[in-house]
């Protein structure tokens, strides 16, 4: 148990920012050849400010830890077992604000990704972390088109066709 000093001390070094997960996330779709915003001004007016966008594909990407977005099923979700009511009812409003903010952002035409820290810790969840960014950033669209390409199969696989046909 910490001192209010320590915990204060302890709390206060939890970064909102460039965490690790964010990092690896930024590294692999560098490599992976997509370029995307981090601190741009898309970033900040969209509803839940998304750790990163990619205006090109109508994607952002939300980075989340476990613990304070509480992953459904992960061991690293767990409940602190001090001022236990305090913890479920703020990291149960965290998880309503996200809910929220996703369904804005998907209202609005923007496809939403969610990756989990515990994704991006072993080699093999990594890969499979891979494969979800390049499944869902396959079609590039205009903002106009965007609803309809998400919406529509037909249509994603027409669009699909004609990038491979140029």
């Amino acid at each position: 148990m910490f001192s209010k000093e320590k915990r204060s001390e302890v709390m206060s070094r939890i970064r909102a920012k460039d965490t690790k997960p964010e990092v690896v996330v930024r590294s692999l779709l560098h490599r992976l050849g997509y370029r995307f915003t981090v601190n741009g001004p898309k970033n900040r007016s969209l509803q839940g400010k998304p750790d990163i966008v990619l205006p090109k594909y109508g994607t952002v990407i939300f980075v989340n830890g476990c613990f304070w977005h509480r992953h459904r099923g992960c061991k690293y979700a767990y409940t602190p077992k001090t001022r236990v009511s305090w913890w479920l009812k703020k990291l149960g409003s965290n998880v309503a604000r996200d809910k929220a903010a996703a369904k804005k952002l998907r209202q609005s035409g923007w496809q939403v990704v969610t990756i989990w820290e515990c994704q991006l810790r072993s080699k093999a969840k990594l890969n499979r972390v891979e494969l979800k960014l390049t499944k869902a950033l396959q079609v590039p669209c205009s903002r106009t088109e965007r609803k309809h390409v998400l919406i529509c199969p037909q249509i994603r696989q027409r669009a699909a066709a004609a990038r491979w046909e140029k």
